[in-house]
């Protein structure tokens, strides 16, 4: 209760410092509208603040039992929260230039202004503000509503030179993190990713983990749905931390059921299960090794033991790696592994960032906690590929950061 206070108290000065901004552009208005104006701000903040804390205050009792409330209001809250927040970003440049002006008038009577009448400073930065956050409410909007079906084809080809011949223009699929409680009832928008896949031709695919948010009851009604991905030379898929049923208020046993459950789920939506173990695929005798690990997180949830997934397996062979959390690669492949290419999710690109690929722009926030956090990367023989994520947690919705599905087609460069 005590972090929720705290929580309040911040959310609250945020609202004061933003109203404080936003009250300097009222004042050309009539008094009765600029009085409708803020009290109505002011309405909806403190809504949203108390829904919030209401939310948190039971936090995964609330996400299990009513995630249609809990996508709608988070919604909300974003939207609002990263509009407030990119106007109280301007008002406070405003105010520091404000500050600086004041300090400089101190040691001189020259006016500072560059002639004529000058600019007052709430028509200025903070009216720029104001139409930036215009902006930032149309582009999390679109993000609720639309972005998060908006689908993306992410395509990489990549030589190998100890690539077995009969394995040159292997075609892989990639999804991860599906969170299917996020979804609910959206069968519609899911389901047009599904001959996006297909159309691809994939000879195989792979999925990287987190098919739920909480527990396996959510995947039941989606079977059918990714039942209907293809691949030549089958599925193959790992967990993610989220399937673990660790993040409800379950029974060990609940757990346990609802863990057996989900596995029985990957079988019928047709993937190969890889738990802490490795299988072959064969073209023309020629073999590569899939090698798919349980969850391994540096400091979260570290389950999966590599050595158990590698064991019989000698360095001749070529290896995929099927991976759930990139810190993996990080402390445990990369320049220490004979593994040819690691596939990883989880990071989600955190939904939202910028992505420009003819400026050589890509940045999300995410990228403060993950070094590598979303594309392709080397590090001396060692590849990785990080999936941006299909689905969405929390944020329900994606803003510069598409959903995304992976398509990798793997070169055999004997030269």
């Amino acid at each position: 209760m005590s972090r929720l206070i705290i929580v309040f108290i911040i959310l609250f000065l945020l609202d004061l410092y933003a109203y404080k901004g936003f009250v300097s552009m009222t004042n050309s208005l009539d008094a009765t509208w600029s009085r409708v104006i803020k009290i109505s701000y002011w309405i909806v903040s403190f809504l949203l603040i108390f829904q919030l804390i209401h939310i948190f205050s039971s936090f995964r009792e609330y996400t299990s039992d009513h995630p249609e409330a809990f996508r709608f209001w988070s919604g909300i809250f974003c939207v609002i929260f990263f509009t407030k927040l990119t106007f109280m970003t301007f008002h406070l440049v405003d105010d520091i230039l404000w500050v600086f002006r004041k300090f400089i008038s101190l040691f001189t009577t020259n006016s500072l202004s560059l002639g004529g009448k000058p600019i007052a400073r709430s028509t200025f930065i903070t009216q720029i503000g104001l139409g930036a956050s215009a902006l930032i409410f149309g582009a999390y909007s679109y993000g609720v509503l639309k972005g998060r079906y908006a689908y993306k084809i992410f395509k990489e080809k990549i030589n190998f030179s100890n690539l077995p011949s009969a394995f040159d223009g292997l075609k892989i699929v990639q999804i991860s993190d599906l969170h299917l409680g996020s979804f609910l009832k959206d069968f519609e928008e899911v389901s047009q990713a599904i001959p996006m896949i297909n159309n691809l031709q994939p000879d195989i695919i792979l999925f990287t983990g987190d098919m739920v948010n909480v527990h396996s009851d959510e995947a039941e009604p989606w079977i059918d749905v990714f039942s209907g991905l293809k691949a030549k030379y089958g599925k193959y898929s790992v967990f993610g931390n989220h399937d673990y049923c660790d993040y409800g208020s379950y029974l060990p046993e609940e757990r346990v059921k609802s863990i057996n459950r989900l596995k029985g789920i990957h079988h019928e939506m047709g993937f190969q299960l890889l738990e802490d173990e490795h299988t072959f695929l064969e073209i023309n005798n020629q073999r590569i090794a899939i090698v798919g690990m349980h969850n391994w997180g540096k400091g979260f949830h570290e389950i999966g033991n590599l050595e158990d997934a590698l064991q019989g397996l000698d360095d001749s062979y070529f290896k995929i790696l099927l991976s759930h959390d990139p810190t993996l690669w990080e402390e445990k492949v990369k320049g220490k592994k004979n593994i040819d290419i690691t596939f990883s999710g989880h990071t989600h690109g955190m939904q939202m960032g910028v992505e420009i690929p003819w400026l050589k722009i890509k940045w999300s926030p995410i990228k403060l906690r993950y070094k590598r956090w979303a594309g392709l990367y080397k590090y001396a023989q060692n590849y990785i590929y990080i999936n941006r994520g299909f689905g969405f947690l929390g944020f329900p919705g994606r803003v510069g950061i598409s959903p995304e599905i992976t398509f990798v087609e793997l070169k055999s460069n004997k030269d």
